[in-house]
């Protein structure tokens, strides 16, 4: 089993490399997904998160408003650490009971999608790190686009995750989505195939 950590900075087309890579052969263990998981209501963390940050957050179907809650905690750094100190330790949890359950289910590759890979220290933990890579300016008018978002709004949900030039520090393997999405397969691929080789 290789497991590789694939990460990248919000709006740098992380999920589209993370779906290049399941139709590749890859088992994904999407971090995002388990966090929703985690959070449903009535489980621990669902509790601890209102107790923390209080009813107002709960919509009417028993949900956590996630919009809500990410426009608190990205404004506030001791919010955001709270709340990481809630739901980083289940995530992980449930990530390594995937990451298991793939392996005993005969995946060779297995991907950790988690957009905060470097910063809760899970790239110690898998194989190799891929990182997908965008420029500054592309990020930022891809998040304005997608989020309907100001370029305030979209510059602070940036500047919460570590800069992308910092995570590329870690990275062993860069793709570059600056520009179509037919070149972004075409990287994907190279690096897809330049693992099997190896494995």
């Amino acid at each position: 089993m290789y497991l590789i950590g694939l990460t990248g900075g919000i709006a740098s087309g992380k999920s589209t490399v993370s779906q290049m890579l399941r139709e590749s052969g890859a088992f994904i263990v999407d971090a995002d997904k388990l966090s929703r998981e985690i959070t449903q209501p009535g489980k621990p963390a669902w509790r601890e998160i209102i107790e923390k940050f209080g009813q107002g957050l709960v919509q009417d179907n028993g949900e956590i408003d996630r919009k809500r809650l990410g426009q608190l905690v990205f404004a506030n750094k001791q919010a955001r650490a709270e709340l990481e100190q809630i739901t980083h330790p289940r995530i992980e949890a449930a990530a390594i009971a995937a990451v298991k359950a793939a392996t005993a289910g005969g995946f060779d590759v297995i991907v950790l999608d988690a957009p905060l890979l470097i910063e809760a220290g899970w790239h110690t933990k898998v194989d190799a790190v891929w990182i997908v890579y965008v420029d500054e300016q592309t990020q930022l008018t891809r998040l304005m686009s997608r989020d309907n978002s100001c370029e305030q709004a979209a510059r602070s949900r940036i500047n919460a995750q570590l800069a992308l030039t910092e995570k590329l520090k870690y990275a062993d393997v860069v793709i570059d989505n600056n520009n179509t999405i037919e070149t972004t397969k075409k990287n994907v691929l190279k690096s897809w195939n330049e693992l099997a080789r190896k494995q």
